[in-house]
């Protein structure tokens, strides 16, 4: 993956970010798509990335709970009530 400064581009490149925040920006060179701009947001998602972090985070909540002492058993009461 290669990385650079939005300020070492083409001045036009800061309007192509802001764009880019609310919708894919495809690029044509000879008028044939080459490449995709994408928000970080988009490209954690399509990624993957964004479903393993909330994986990670409900790991995390299940472990606290345990570590209290929190039960499959003890759930299946709570959330019966609600």
């Amino acid at each position: 993956m290669r990385y650079t400064a939005a300020g070492d581009t083409e001045p036009k490149l800061a309007a192509l970010l802001d764009a880019a925040q609310g919708e894919p920006v495809f690029i044509e060179r000879g008028q044939q798509e080459v490449a995709v701009l994408l928000s970080v947001r988009e490209y954690d998602r399509l990624s993957g990335k964004a479903a393993r972090e909330f994986l990670d985070f409900c790991d995390t909540v299940a472990d606290n709970a345990a570590a209290k002492g929190l039960t499959e058993a003890k759930l299946e009461e709570l959330l019966k009530d609600a």
